[in-house]
């Protein structure tokens, strides 16, 4: 993509209502729009990095054997009122009356609608386990939207919903995503910490947070730092074998959000080892049973003609939220620096004098080049200082610049900067092409 063609509104200027730096940097590189409190548009770049990090989301969701489809926003109150919580929800629930006066809403979450979905066509045992999921724009109304994306009222979300025959079975489901979710975070660059978590207005006995440390976050966190240095069970992961030790090598150590912390069991973790922090929430997963299935009787039949409500869990990933996660935990004094898998370009080409005819022949081969190796480039070749164009690359945060001027053209090279590290190389275009490909 040529900068000359893109839509790129920068600012070199901090606004004054942004508390947190990714809401401060989503704003400075023109990724988001404010049009309300806690509603935004996605620009270009900002919507780049968003579909990046929701095809992540949904290979894993893919390779651990969930099923996508898409609900509607708009739900009937009906079936919340049937399960019981279309009063419990509260105010958060933005709730509808259509010209007709039935009673609608913007639906928050979709268990009651995925459990209609269900019981309208499941209705044998040979048809389970199944994991539906969606990724979707939901809204909740938030007292006090703030921080940006990161506690919107409107956002993007995936939610899975599984369906078992036995709580063995739901386990295995809960497991099975638990390992997913690692996975999707560690592509993304995080090391996102499973915590016990309180359930909420979801239900349940059994969910956990994932969080990513950061001093921005909304809620305190606590747990033993060897977590931080458990690999993620990797993408040759069966998800048909034994995924029980998974969960076990992370929740041997302690690690609880603020509602289920527990002084005395925390005291046990070695001082050393102790992190006592603030944390972002960046998924949460929930095994609740037959909480949503007996109160609107989604039920199957078993192997011996027993009618029985199947067992469900749900589990949510933040897409939208994680664009502020991923800024807050990858930043430094100059802007954004973006793990390569969820960039928005994998490279930005410089062009140091596009008025010079032989520079910007070079430039444009060089653009040829790197886009035929498969590589997306965002391409400076505006006619602005020197100075501009390395603080709006620094500023957004590629994982690699290349820069093409006089000197370098002259001796057949290019100059190469690593955005994270900072490091300057000089050498031939192959060369350049070849080390940002190997990243």
């Amino acid at each position: 993509m040529r900068l000359s063609r893109y839509f790129l509104p920068v600012s070199k200027d901090v606004p004054a209502d942004a508390a947190i730096v990714s809401h401060q940097l989503m704003l400075r590189t023109g990724m988001v729009r404010q049009n309300g409190a806690g509603i935004y548009t996605w620009l270009p770049l900002g919507f780049r990095v968003l579909k990046k990090i929701e095809q992540i989301v949904r290979e894993e969701m893919d390779r651990a054997g969930a099923v996508e489809l898409l609900m509607p926003t708009i739900q009937q109150a009906e079936l919340w009122q049937e399960s019981g919580r279309y009063e419990a929800y509260g105010k958060e629930m933005l709730r509808i009356t259509d010209r007709h006066e039935r009673e609608m809403l913007f639906g928050p979450t979709n268990e009651e609608l995925i459990t209609d979905v269900f019981r309208a066509y499941v209705k044998s045992y040979k048809a389970l386990p199944l994991n539906l999921y969606h990724t979707q724009w939901k809204f909740r109304d938030e007292i006090r939207p703030r921080f940006g994306v990161m506690r919107g009222r409107e956002f993007l979300m995936k939610d899975a919903y599984s369906f078992d025959l036995t709580e063995e079975g739901a386990r295995k489901s809960y497991q099975k995503m638990f390992c997913a979710y690692l996975n999707a975070f560690d592509r993304m660059g995080l090391t996102a910490i499973p915590m016990q978590a309180d359930t909420g207005p979801i239900g349940g006995d059994l969910s956990h947070e994932f969080i990513i440390l950061a001093d921005t976050g909304e809620s305190a966190v606590f747990c033993d730092r060897a977590l931080l240095d458990v690999p993620a069970p990797g993408l040759d992961l069966d998800f048909d074998g034994e995924l029980s030790d998974v969960m076990e090598k992370r929740t041997q150590y302690y690690a609880a959000t603020e509602e289920k912390h527990d002084e005395a069991e925390f005291a046990k973790v070695p001082e050393d080892r102790q992190v006592s922090a603030r944390g972002i929430e960046v998924g949460h997963i929930f095994f609740f049973g037959t909480k949503y299935s007996k109160a609107m009787n989604a039920t199957v039949q078993t192997a011996e003609g027993e009618n029985v409500p199947v067992q469900m869990g749900s589990y949510g990933i933040g897409v939208s939220r994680l664009v502020g996660g991923i800024i807050e935990a990858c930043h430094d004094e100059n802007g954004i620096v973006w793990p390569k898998a969820v960039s928005p370009f994998d490279v930005g080409l410089i062009s140091m004098k596009p008025k010079d005819e032989t520079v910007s022949g070079v430039a444009d081969g060089a653009y040829a080049a790197l886009q035929a190796a498969g590589l997306d480039v965002l391409y400076d070749e505006t006619d602005e200082r020197p100075g501009s164009k390395f603080n709006r690359m620094d500023l957004i945060g590629l994982p690699w610049q290349i820069v093409i001027g006089p000197r370098g053209v002259e001796a057949g090279l290019v100059e190469v900067k690593n955005r994270k590290t900072g490091e300057k190389s000089d050498m031939t275009l192959e060369q350049a092409i070849e080390m940002v490909k190997a990243d």
